[in-house]
Formats: structure tokens, sequence, C-alpha cells
């Protein structure tokens, strides 16, 4: 049998490659990659990178940060989704930005275990939010996230009369318009209160897929105070639309007045909490254009304001308005469809409670430019408010729907309370 000698080259090449796998297996335990050629001449590892990592493991901040939503959310919240907390240590430093670099306003609470932006965010917006915090050894902690809010095409808002801290008429529904249509009615209604000081009921009746209207059986109480809840934040209204509202408004509800428009005597009597105040002489539709019936509320109020013909359908020859009047005195709008109760200083003065000469609405006497604060029309201008009722009868013609305007009044509660979702 052949003998076989190693001799010196072989031998220190044989070495080489087993300290080459060596240096491998160090290499893949290392998170760092760091060159572990540099071990302690003892033997036990004590400079390791294992043990460097476990040194400045020792020296990490204990707090703990958490930023919602989480990094990388879309479809956020625009009011409550923004938010920085701290466990084990306290908050030092919060900032929040657009995608532009503008700074969004926030504070940091006074325990400093909390932050939250100052306002509402904008929708279809990215942010970035960076926070910085201590533990109780003084050591900081990172943590950053980015995020964007809901946009337009998958939110909903809803637009609601009357305004916060507004006062208005005994007549005055809460009525909200969406700006998208609503297939999930039960969710939103749900997300939606209505209550009065009074202790009325308050029911919500939907008129369309776009408009949810809220109103008690009978008129306000006089005097009361009306608080309207949005809870509408994360709502789902329809199939991947959101609704982004959070908001509390409250309304108050001033003195019971509701007028009395009679078109056969030509005469509205004008009462407050049941009492007649005034009686003034009128004009309501001619015969050719009667005036609506039923119960109206008076929804907007302009000192003066055009009315054309053209816009409601009365319409010459020639496709212009059979009249076009650019300065109505003291106009007060009872229908969407165009009904007012306003001022005439065009029609003789001997018109006003002996004919109804009018294309559908109710004159009063009055005088060019609205400033005459004598006249009829004047005093009834300053002596309403919006939400007030006027009741027009005997005029023969078909009582206003519900919804031509904000006159839900003209139907029965039973009818009212089927329209609810909920």
């Amino acid at each position: 049998m052949e003998k076989r000698v190693m001799t010196n080259s072989r031998r220190r090449k044989g070495l080489a490659v087993a300290s080459a796998l060596l240096g491998g297996v160090l290499v893949l335990s290392a998170c760092s990659g760091g060159d572990d050629s540099k071990a302690s001449d003892s033997g036990n590892g004590d400079t390791s990178q294992a043990k460097a990592d476990e040194a400045a493991a020792k020296k990490t901040s204990v707090a703990e940060i958490k930023i919602t939503p989480k990094d990388g959310s879309d479809n956020a919240s625009i009011n409550s989704s923004a938010k920085v907390t701290v466990a084990k240590g306290t908050l030092t430093s919060v900032e929040m930005k657009t995608e532009d670099g503008t700074a969004v306003a926030g504070e940091i609470s006074a325990d400093k275990k909390s932050w939250a932006p100052s306002g509402q965010l904008e929708r279809a917006t990215q942010y970035k939010i960076t926070a910085t915090a201590e533990d109780s050894e003084g050591r900081a902690a990172h943590e950053n996230a980015t995020f964007t809010t809901v946009s337009p095409d998958n939110s909903f808002l809803g637009y609601f009369t009357p305004e916060d801290g507004s006062t208005v008429g005994v007549g005055m529904p809460v009525s909200i318009n969406f700006d998208k249509a609503i297939t999930n009615k039960a969710a939103v209604q749900k997300g939606i209160t209505v209550s009065s000081s009074s202790g009325q009921e308050v029911v919500g009746h939907w008129f369309s897929p776009n408009r949810l209207d809220f109103r008690p059986e009978e008129y306000w109480k006089e005097d009361s105070t009306v608080t309207l809840k949005l809870a509408l934040d994360g709502v789902e209204g329809a199939d991947g639309v959101y609704g982004v509202q959070q908001k509390t408004v409250t309304f108050k509800i001033g003195r019971n007045q509701v007028s009395v428009v009679d078109a056969q005597t030509k005469q509205m009597k004008v009462t407050q909490d049941g009492k007649v105040v005034k009686t003034i002489p009128i004009s309501a539709g001619s015969p050719e254009n009667k005036t609506y019936e039923g119960q109206m509320v008076i929804s907007e109020k302009f000192k003066e304001t055009r009315m054309n013909g053209a816009t409601v359908g009365f319409t010459d020859d020639d496709g212009k308005g059979e009249y076009d009047i650019k300065d109505v005195p003291h106009a007060m709008r009872l229908s969407t469809s165009g009904t007012f109760i306003h001022g005439n200083y065009w029609g003789a003065k001997s018109i006003f409670g002996s004919v109804n000469t009018s294309h559908g609405c109710v004159g009063l006497s009055d005088t060019k430019g609205a400033n005459d604060p004598n006249t009829p029309g004047a005093w009834f201008f300053k002596n309403s408010m919006v939400g007030d009722v006027v009741v027009v009868e005997n005029t023969g013609d078909a009582t206003i729907k519900p919804d031509n305007g904000l006159n839900g009044w003209n139907m029965d509660w039973a009818s009212w309370k089927a329209g609810s979702a909920v």
C-alpha cells in the first residue's frame, strides 16, 4: 500500500478552507454582518456581535409609541383617525405634515401620553406623523407613519339646516341633504339623533336617497332648544362610501308665529303664541295661477331679490319670462318651486285685500327700494324669521307636496313615521 504524506502546502490549504467555513458561520449568525475576526483572545466571545447587540438593546428606550392610523393606511377618517399615544414613557415631540410639507397643528396632552391634531383633516390627503418619546431614564424612542385620508369619491357629506347657534321659527325641520345617494339608510339614520329640550318625540323621514328630514308630531315648542348630533364618521352609507362627519349642532326655537293666509277674504292674520297680532291685506295667486294650499315654512329671507318668470315656467312666446322684476322687496321663500310671500310695489294699492292677481305668490303692499318701514311688506319681513309657518287656505289649488321646500308638516304623523328607516 502506498503511504501518502501530507505536505506543508496541503496542510496550509486545508486550514485555510476550514477557516473560511468557520468565518461563513460567524457572518450568517451576525445581524450587522460586521467583521467577526476580532474575537477575544480568551475565546469566551465577550466582544462578539451578539454581545454588542445585547448591550445595545439594554440601552434602548422602553417607551412604546403607537400611531393611528397604521402606516400605509388609506381611506382614513378626517376626524378621529390621527392620534399618537405612548406607554412606558412620555411624548416629547410630534410633527404631522401633509405630503407638500404643510404643518398640521396639534397638541400633546397635559400628561404627555397622547397627541391629536387640533382640527379636522382634509379629504384625499396624505399625512406623515413623526413622534418622539422618552422613558423614565431619558432614553428616546422614535416612530413614523404615513397614511391617506378618505377621498371625496369614497365619502359622503350631509349638508344640514338650520345653522348651528341660530334661532328659528316653530316650523323649522332639521333637513339634511347628502351629496351622494344613501342606500344603507338605516345605518346612516342610526348615526343621526335629533332631540329637543321640550321632550317632544322627533322622527326622521326619508324623502329620497339624498334627503332626510326630522320633525316632531306638532310644531316645536317655543323657547326650546334642539340638538342635532351627527355621528357618521366611518358609517358606510353606500357600497364603499363612508361618512366623515362628527358634529353636534344646537339651535333655539323662538316665539310661536303662525300666519294664516285666506285667499277668499284676501287677508292674512299673523298670530304669535296663538294670539292675532296683526291683520294684513294680501293678493294671492290669480284664478289662472292659484297659490298652493297648505302649511309652508319660510326657508330664506331676502331684503330684495330678482324674480324671473322664465325660471318657474312662466314664459312668453319669445321664451322670455312673463315678468322679470329685479328688485322684489322683502321676499321670503315658501317652496323650492318658487312660491314666495313678498312685497309688491308695482301693483295698485287697491288690489291688496280685494283681488288675487299674482302668478302664485302671496303679495303684500310695499314700496320700491325696500326702505319704507311703514309698509305691510316691511313689517312682515321684520317680524318674521326663517322657520316661521305660513298657512295658505281657500285658493282652490292642491296642497303643496311635503318635499317641496321645508313643508313636511303637510304629511300626517303616521305617514311621516312610515318614512323612517329605523
